[in-house]
């Protein structure tokens, strides 16, 4: 049912500036990627769509972080977002942002709820 949280990982997949978890959700009538991330204990998501050109961020899948696990990374291009917020703190993406996408964690489990849209 279209609005419904649904379970995307488990809380243990996403570690502090570690790799983040993939996956898809609809978006204006599209299915498009989307990942989660954990930075300083929350879970973060947003569409998986550099806001300087629309390439996916991770070359090798789940690698959205930096080498310092402080900033989120196109690896195509080099733009950085901040993981809390996803404003660009740098590179070519020129003070755009990630789309961000509504998630919840409880019960050991990260959830997306589609129904909610940002951006």
């Amino acid at each position: 049912m279209a609005g419904s949280p649904r379970v995307i990982c488990a809380s243990g997949d996403l570690k502090d500036g570690g790799e983040g978890v993939r996956f898809e959700t609809d978006w204006e009538g599209e299915r498009v990627p989307g990942f989660a991330v954990r930075f300083q204990g929350r879970v973060y998501a947003y569409l998986n769509r550099c806001a300087h050109v629309g390439v996916e961020l991770d070359w090798t899948p789940g690698a959205f972080f930096d080498d310092s696990g402080l900033y989120l990374l196109c690896s195509t291009h080099g733009a950085v977002y901040e993981p809390e917020t996803g404003r660009c703190a740098g590179g070519p993406c020129r003070g755009a942002s990630l789309i961000p996408l509504s998630v919840a964690e409880h019960d050991g489990r990260v959830f997306l709820d589609e129904g909610v849209k940002h951006g």
